[in-house]
């Protein structure tokens, strides 16, 4: 054997036979991620609905309430506040319980 052959023998990877390599799945949780797939279509619930994109006509301190809120949960990163948030929301808007009037006693 020559040089060059023994050669050609070390650097071919020829000698490396390829395994074919098989495609990882899991079949039970492909089969229930298809079911909630489905599931969620035949529902026909809208989820994610902005209340300022509906067709109802809201009051300026509707619309008021509603961006502070939105702001809120931006600045908190709460997609669920409290009530007492809720309540400190409307706070800093400036809205206060009314004294109670003696008058209607």
């Amino acid at each position: 054997m020559s040089s060059v052959s023994r050669q050609a023998e070390v650097v071919s990877p020829l000698n490396v036979i390829p395994v074919p390599c098989a495609e990882w799945s899991n079949r039970r949780a492909s089969e229930q991620a298809t079911r909630a797939a489905k599931a969620r279509q035949v529902s026909g619930r809208r989820r994610f609905v902005d209340p300022t994109t509906c067709e109802r006509d809201y009051s300026q301190a509707e619309l008021e309430f509603m961006l502070a809120m939105n702001e809120y949960k931006q600045k908190s990163g709460r997609m669920f506040p409290t009530w007492s948030e809720v309540l400190e929301v409307l706070r800093a808007l400036g809205y206060e319980k009314p004294a109670p009037d003696s008058a209607a006693s």
